[in-house]
């Protein structure tokens, strides 16, 4: 059917007006934010957002502690800058992203994350993948932060870290927010996301912690496999043998008789170490290590842990050291620690389902167990989390 003559001249004069808009909003975001173009480059698009906001993740992945931080595209991309910007320590040389690099899943390869005029943490940085799909809200090792968004300014007022603590003659927060109030690109980033130009303390919480949320990883070989199975425990037809015995490891829980000893059962890992999303369990206590990162003190409050993805490579290297002290560097020591448990006369925060029958456990593992164990946990490593752009340095040109 032939459309009348004055319809199609209607439907060109649209698609006229229509084109002349898209194209003045275009040119709009340029005129309107040269700072954030001059600064970044194609790194960042005001006018096509990275998608931070409408990830896929599997089905069976049904945790989210977004609450009442929801992410959205703007929020998240104002705070990958932020994470990224070193203007955000006293002395310009230290931002997150320096304790918790990208290729290294977020965390950092040193034992001691080196702050503002090389002084030292007093823990080793903690990974940042899949901060989103847990039951534990609260944060740091010794979970001293209520909430991520707690977290995510602490650091920044830490005098070691990135220095704006207010102690020692040093500056407080407020300097900081004053300095980044008069970086253009932040006045034209406020005022793109917020309508207004002024930064706050809540408004970096808010920022920072939805970029973090974003940082997701669920493209491993274990979600090609779970994909294609009813439930966890299932036999995994992707899997090698060594894989899937590795995994029932990990999911049984261990029977012990009267001296901690086990005799039949797995690991226990998922205990505390939930899967799909392997978070930690909110309600565990100290792992038996007490020890710290200089060796000489002990720091029995730590009961944290990151998410147990990513703690490979893709390649099967492990990206950082491990546990709070950073005093394993294998995934078999870490094993070998849950193998052997050894109590601390001093601890008295020691997780119970590490003493069954107030024993300490001794799980007796063989060393095909342990090989089985070491090559599941390897599976759990993705791909794009360590190059995908949205999440990639945004200074860097």
């Amino acid at each position: 059917m032939r459309l009348p003559r004055f319809t199609l001249i209607y439907i060109f004069i649209f698609f006229l007006i229509w084109s002349s808009c898209s194209k003045d909003k275009d040119e709009s975001l340029t005129i309107s934010y040269p700072a954030v173009q001059e600064t970044f480059g194609a790194n960042i698009n005001l006018s096509e957002l990275q998608n931070y906001a409408a990830q896929s993740r599997p089905g069976y992945i049904m945790k989210d502690n977004s609450g009442a931080n929801p992410i959205t595209d703007a929020k998240a991309t104002l705070g990958r800058v932020l994470f990224y910007d070193k203007n955000l320590s006293i002395n310009n040389t230290i931002s997150c992203a320096s304790c918790h690099q990208q290729q290294f899943a977020f965390s950092d390869p040193l034992i001691a994350s080196k702050g503002v005029e090389g002084e030292t943490t007093g823990r080793h940085s903690m990974r940042l993948i899949n901060t989103r799909f847990g039951n534990e809200l609260k944060f740091f090792w010794n979970e001293r932060a209520a909430s991520l968004e707690h977290q995510t300014t602490q650091p920044i007022q830490d005098h070691a870290e990135m220095g704006f603590s207010g102690q020692n003659g040093r500056p407080g927060l407020s300097i900081l927010l004053g300095k980044l109030q008069n970086i253009n690109y932040y006045k034209e980033l406020f005022q793109f996301v917020y309508m207004d130009q002024q930064v706050t303390e809540s408004r970096l919480q808010e920022c920072l912690a939805q970029f973090v949320r974003s940082i997701q990883s669920f493209d491993s070989r274990f979600d090609t496999a779970r994909m294609q199975a009813p439930n966890d425990g299932a036999h995994f037809q992707k899997f090698s043998s060594l894989e899937n015995q590795g995994k029932q490891l990990f999911l049984q829980p261990p029977n012990f008789n009267g001296n901690g000893q086990r005799i039949s059962g797995g690991a226990g890992c998922a205990g505390c170490h939930r899967p799909p999303e392997f978070d930690i369990d909110p309600n565990s206590r100290n792992n038996g290590i007490v020890g710290s990162i200089s060796g000489n003190l002990k720091d029995l409050g730590n009961t944290r842990s990151p998410s147990l993805r990513d703690l490979t490579n893709n390649s099967g290297t492990v990206n950082s050291p491990m546990m709070h002290h950073g005093g394993n560097t294998t995934l078999r020591s870490v094993i070998l620690h849950y193998n052997n448990i050894i109590r601390d006369p001093e601890n008295n925060n020691l997780d119970p389902r590490l003493t069954p029958g107030g024993v300490v456990q001794q799980l007796q593992l063989t060393d095909t167990e342990i090989d089985a164990l070491i090559t599941f946990l390897q599976t759990l490593s993705g791909n794009k989390v360590y190059t995908d752009k949205k999440w990639s340095d945004p200074f860097l040109k």
